[in-house]
């Protein structure tokens, strides 16, 4: 009888198919967009799982695909944007203060307008949801600031083409692409650590400098508490000395702002590194360490701790971190299973983490906009609406990256700023749905409420359609996307 009971109630508190359906697309997907939850719900969660697991399984639409190929700058190479964009192009010490400053205009007016409209037209088009979902949360751990002078000429081609293609992928493969990346190099000073006493250890190449080492050990892989010393972060910057950006000038038929490793400027002495002896290799020294800081048990946790606090509650269960830390270091880091295994936990099907987490404001952003299925013709209005909310479109300016917490988001001036926002957008005039410098229509075609409630359902209820219905026409979008059931996922 106890076990009748203890079934019963197990039962009653699961969650159903229609709740399964919008839990994978609040947390798998940015939110669905109209017509998704039922799509989900025909097709069965599981199958919905592992076509998101398997990108490639999906096709790509050929209209996101022809937005994409018309973006000048998104398309070109870490040399051709090096090149065009200065002032890295420029030779050293020859270009004015007007000259670079001109330069910096042109690369924020062109280059960071359309590298935002990718990643939101990715975000809120794609049906390879997940990818996207995986690529914002890698970018955001190996974190590079957009501001930071050269990082704007090539963090668009660094998610695309170091983040995303691994976003699903392998760990160590991921790591690798982004210890080679001219953006990483950059943003943490790799490129001008140079071995003491070494051959071109000269001028800003002067010097031994451990701010990558730090991080790649701290924030990418082990964790704070990951069992390193600072002996170790000194024997990693000596490892990685010489991993640099080749910059000579393009006049000369050079390759240019790609990854090159320097012997001149390398620390070519034996170390000793988290217990090991690294013996002389050249560049093979800096793989080797990433191979092992790879292959750690605190790097399987410390990832998959922050993938539990992601996809399922803000504090991650110990035992689902465990389990998932465990299949990290038995597939040797393949994300992809990772995730599966995450997904076939109870932990993220339970009721208690259904509609649990506060959405960041880029998920409540673009969340919004995918369920009102509002266009982005626009991207500057939504990147000024990330920019009120705290969360600017690759602008964090530590590598840390943002956080994903409710503590970290919720707070009376975040909640007005949201409902400003599901206002302006549920009255059919938002900038964002029309080309910049259009003035709205005369007779907008606002959101329909009827529509958005069945959109989401799932998170609604009784009493909140109710009162939403009884209120007036055009403030029932507002009361939709700016209410607490929206505020979460």
């Amino acid at each position: 009888m106890l076990a009748l009971s203890l079934c019963g109630l197990v039962c009653a508190q699961a969650l159903n198919t229609r709740e399964q359906a919008l839990h994978v697309l609040n947390r798998l997907a940015y939110g669905p967009r109209p017509g998704d939850v039922a799509t989900v719900e025909k097709s069965g969660v599981k199958r919905y799982i592992d076509d998101q697991l398997h990108p490639e399984r999906i096709p790509f639409p050929a209209d996101l695909q022809g937005k994409l190929d018309g973006l000048s700058t998104y398309n070109l190479t870490t040399q051709q944007l090096y090149v065009q964009y200065g002032p890295p192009s420029f030779p050293p010490n020859t270009a004015s203060p007007e000259d670079k400053n001109a330069a910096r205009q042109r690369a924020a007016q062109e280059i960071t307008p359309q590298s935002h409209l990718a990643r939101l037209w990715l975000a809120t088009e794609s049906p390879r949801q997940l990818q996207e979902v995986m690529t914002e949360f890698w970018f955001n751990h190996f974190n590079v600031f957009e501001g930071k002078e050269w990082v704007r000429y090539w963090n668009a081609e660094y998610e695309k083409n170091a983040i995303r293609p691994n976003a699903l992928g392998n760990f160590r493969q991921l790591l690798g692409a982004v210890a080679h990346h001219p953006a990483m190099l950059y943003y943490l000073d790799n490129w001008l650590s140079s071995g003491a006493g070494t051959r071109q250890a000269q001028g800003r190449f002067k010097g031994l400098n451990e701010n990558y080492a730090r991080e790649l050990m701290e924030l990418h892989t082990l964790g704070v508490n990951g069992g390193y010393t600072q002996t170790d972060v000194i024997a990693l910057a000596r490892i990685l000395s010489g991993w640099t950006i080749d910059v000579r000038d393009m006049k000369q038929g050079s390759e240019s702002a790609t990854f090159v490793f320097n012997p001149l400027r390398h620390d070519a002495a034996a170390k000793q590194f988290l217990g090991r002896t690294i013996v002389p290799g050249g560049q093979q020294e800096g793989e080797l360490a990433l191979d092992i800081l790879a292959r750690q048990p605190a790097t399987a946790r410390f990832v998959s701790t922050k993938l539990v606090q992601y996809f399922v509650a803000d504090r991650a269960d110990p035992a689902l971190v465990e389990r998932l830390s465990q299949r990290f270091l038995a597939t040797n880091g393949d994300i992809r299973e990772v995730l599966r295994t995450l997904f076939d936990s109870p932990q993220f099907w339970s009721r208690q983490n259904y509609q649990s987490q506060f959405k960041t404001p880029y998920q409540f952003v673009v969340s919004a906009l995918r369920a009102t299925a509002t266009p982005v013709v626009n991207g500057k209005p939504v990147s000024g609406t990330l920019n009120q909310f705290g969360m600017p479109l690759y602008g964090w300016l530590t590598p840390e990256g943002y956080k994903y917490s409710e503590e970290a988001w919720l707070n009376p001036d975040a909640l007005l700023r949201r409902i400003n926002f599901a206002n302006s957008l549920g009255n059919g005039k938002s900038p964002i749905a029309r080309p910049e410098n259009t003035p709205p229509p005369a007779y907008a075609e606002a959101v329909d409420p009827v529509s958005l409630i069945q959109t989401l359902a799932p998170m609604l209820d009784q009493n909140a359609v109710t009162t939403i219905a009884t209120s007036p026409p055009n403030l029932q979008v507002g009361l939709i996307l700016g209410g607490p059931a929206f505020m979460k996922r």
